[in-house]
């Protein structure tokens, strides 16, 4: 067998292959054995058959189980000899015919993970947004919680206002004739949630118990129902009861409800999570910059091979999460092309950025040590508040293990070009400016 491998650019690479006809023929007269043994042709015994008759019948089987065999076997053999880091099947491209006694020749492309030479990546200048303050914060989160644990109560107040949940029955009518499933009784409606029509929760605002009203709105263009759609409509309404969410008092027995001793112990643990989250959000924009700025300095090509899987990792991630929360791509108006479409470029950058990653400790011969694994296991569990077994457990498989190893070498380099970079802490307003600037620039 001879090859030549040809460069088509820095992430694909063309091999030409020549295929000996003894190789050929040895395959041929092997495959008509294997069909001979399972051939059922009428007026002969299995595996009786002459070669003529079993040509004559069998040769497209033949030559697929001929090609595959001699593809298969020169282009993994090829990849071995000539070390080829192919990271995707071949794509043939051309082909001889099969033919006894004649060598067999064919063309394959084969996408290659590169190997990114990286330069300059030390001596960076980064702006780093300075953790700054915000005493409204714990008070707003608190807040927050105080109106999440709201309980509906009866209104003193005789007239609805917004906000409000009220008690109505209500039936709707166009062109004076009743519809379908415009009907209801003792229906719970929250005014300002906008979950009816368009302009009927507003026309309740002001309405008294036990008053009745007239509702007059139209059904948007996009409406569900075509038959009613872009149509105006009257709704008859009774208002029955007022409701008015009140909400919990901030002291001690309603942090008890969270776990906790007493008010201000829920305010520093409030407190300290919104620091580790800015904290971490402030470390990950700066990781972010630096990891552009490199991609920057060292333009490159990226396998589309790469790129797909980080588009199908990033899916899959998404489509889990909400799932989780029981939505879907489809609830989101996505699904699977439309949002690779969307995310492509991000994908792109992101096999960037791990190229230049890798190429980094390469070059500056940054490992992990397998002995490292255990201590970043604890750090999980303690993140993720789970269990060091389940943890371990769930990392216990060569590939999980190899991929923890590969973050830990990914946190080293990040270490070392942070320390080998000029950080400047900078406020936040004087951030985005600064920014603006330099794109500007």
């Amino acid at each position: 067998m001879n090859v030549t491998i040809e460069d088509i650019s820095s992430v694909k690479k063309k091999l030409s292959f020549e295929v000996a006809p003894e190789t050929v023929d040895a395959a041929i007269e092997k495959a008509y054995q294997k069909i001979a043994k399972t051939s059922k042709i009428k007026g002969f015994r299995p595996g009786k058959a002459p070669r003529s008759v079993l040509e004559k019948h069998y040769a497209p089987q033949m030559e697929e189980q001929v090609l595959g065999r001699l593809i298969n076997d020169s282009y993994f053999k090829a990849l071995v000899e000539h070390r080829v880091a192919a990271i995707a099947d071949p794509e043939i491209v051309e082909s001889s015919p099969l033919q006894k006694g004649q060598t067999f020749t064919y063309q394959a492309h084969v996408e290659i993970k590169p190997e990114v030479e990286v330069k300059d990546y030390t001596g960076l200048t980064l702006q780093k947004e300075k953790f700054e303050e915000d005493p409204t914060v714990v008070d707003a989160r608190l807040e927050e919680m105080a109106a999440g644990g709201a309980q509906l109560q009866d209104a003193e107040r005789d007239a609805a206002q917004n906000g409000d949940t009220v008690i109505i029955d209500f039936e709707g009518f166009v062109d004076g004739v009743a519809f379908d499933g415009g009907k209801a009784e003792g229906h719970q409606l929250e005014l300002g949630s906008s979950s009816f029509i368009p302009g009927f929760e507003e026309q309740l605002e002001g309405v008294k118990k036990g008053e009745e009203k007239d509702v007059e709105v139209t059904f948007p263009e996009e409406y569900g129902n075509k038959d009613l759609a872009g149509k105006p409509a009257i709704f008859k309404v009774k208002l029955h009861e007022i409701k008015e969410k009140v909400a919990p008092e901030l002291n001690d027995d309603f942090a008890k409800g969270f776990g906790l001793e007493s008010l201000q112990e829920l305010r520093e643990k409030l407190d300290e999570n919104h620091r580790t989250q800015e904290k971490n959000r402030i470390d990950g924009d700066l990781r972010e910059k630096l990891v552009a700025a490199l991609i920057e300095r060292n333009p490159m090509e990226v396998p589309e091979t790469m790129v797909a899987s980080q588009l199908d990792y990033m899916l899959g991630n998404i489509s889990n999460r909400l799932k989780q929360q029981g939505m879907s791509l489809e609830m989101m108006g996505m699904n699977a092309e439309s949002f690779k479409q969307m995310y492509r470029e991000t994908a792109v950058s992101q096999v960037k950025g791990s190229l230049v990653m890798e190429g980094v400790a390469r070059q500056e011969k940054i490992q992990a040590d397998p002995s490292e694994i255990d201590g970043k296991l604890e750090e999980i569990a303690k993140m993720s508040n789970a269990p060091l077994d389940a943890v371990k457990k769930h990392y216990a498989s060569d590939e999980a293990r190899q991929g923890l190893l590969a973050q830990l070498v990914e946190e080293k380099v990040m270490q070392f070009l942070l320390e080998n970079s000029t950080v400047e802490e900078v406020p936040k307003d004087q951030l985005v400016a600064s920014d603006q600037e330099q794109s500007e620039a």
